[in-house]
């Protein structure tokens, strides 16, 4: 299926500004509320329920995306399984290890860790860069779904609560917890942009997957050069979040490979749309 085919969502852009506008109090009441009571975050409730809530988008997205494309039913049921059945596992292994402490520094001799967080991005992107079912939900799918996913990035705002309680240094919390807030609080605009279907709102799409990728990339290198090991730099008066506790590195082992790979994703729909956009203008 084309990408031109499928006609983009469009949200209202009063009403989402207005919705902006309650995301923003929201977030920084969260923010407080953490703070106060610094249980809510160690319980890693939180964590687990805004994943699953993400987990259960992700599934609706998939399934209205197939729905669209030229697939069998068949094909359709199958690529949805075989996708949700192994994200679905991967939560479970990486909470269940996270509980039981396999990331701590002296679990194990090897970096459990590292390997949580690049394993899956090393499995996980060529896969869904390269596969022509994938490019097809894709085609089918609205530009802003990819995006606007990825609100909860808000609730990374914990390891700022974290630090002013003295459980993470600042050298990392402080860079990784605004990063993430900031990625989250522009999703909505993000989305709001591209849904709208012209070149500036693909465009501001892009550079907010940038943002949210060298976010990323600042806290993952803070992480490692902060934590015990081979690659510490920088020794902390706190232990950073790559000590292992959980359900701090429940992060690290999960949120961030998951969202790093929607973010690959997102870029390919991007790209994709702006392929087809230049060929049609050329016909």
């Amino acid at each position: 299926m084309a990408a031109e085919a499928v006609s983009p969502a469009v949200v209202p852009s009063r009403d989402a500004w207005r919705g902006l506008l309650w995301f923003v109090p929201l977030t920084a009441l969260w923010l407080l509320l953490i703070y106060r009571w610094p249980a809510i975050p160690d319980s890693g409730v939180p964590t687990t329920f805004h994943q699953l809530a993400a987990h259960g988008l992700v599934a609706l997205g998939l399934w209205l995306g197939l729905e669209h494309t030229s697939l069998t039913p068949g094909q359709r049921r199958a690529t949805w399984l075989a996708i949700m059945i192994a994200d679905t596992l991967w939560f479970a292994v990486a909470w269940s290890a996270a509980i039981n402490g396999v990331f701590h520094q002296d679990a194990t001799g090897l970096p459990a860790l590292p390997s949580a967080i690049f394993l899956p991005v090393v499995i996980g992107a060529p896969l869904l860069l390269f596969s022509g079912r994938i490019g097809q939900v894709l085609d089918a799918m609205p530009a802003s779904w990819l995006v606007a996913v990825q609100l909860y990035r808000v609730f990374g705002s914990w390891a700022l609560a974290a630090w002013l309680h003295g459980a993470l240094p600042g050298v990392f919390a402080v860079p990784a917890g605004i990063g993430d807030m900031l990625t989250g609080l522009l999703a909505l605009p993000a989305a709001i942009a591209v849904a709208n279907g012209t070149a500036g709102g693909g465009r501001a799409a892009t550079l907010w997957n940038v943002l949210g990728l060298a976010d990323f990339a600042v806290a993952i290198t803070m992480g490692i050069i902060t934590s015990p090991g081979p690659w510490q730099l920088i020794v902390p008066d706190v232990l950073s979040i790559g000590a292992g506790d959980y359900p701090g590195v429940l992060t690290p082992a999960f949120v961030v490979p998951s969202s790093i790979l929607l973010h690959v994703l997102s870029l390919r729909q991007l790209r994709r749309r702006s392929r087809a956009e230049v060929a049609r203008r050329q016909e």
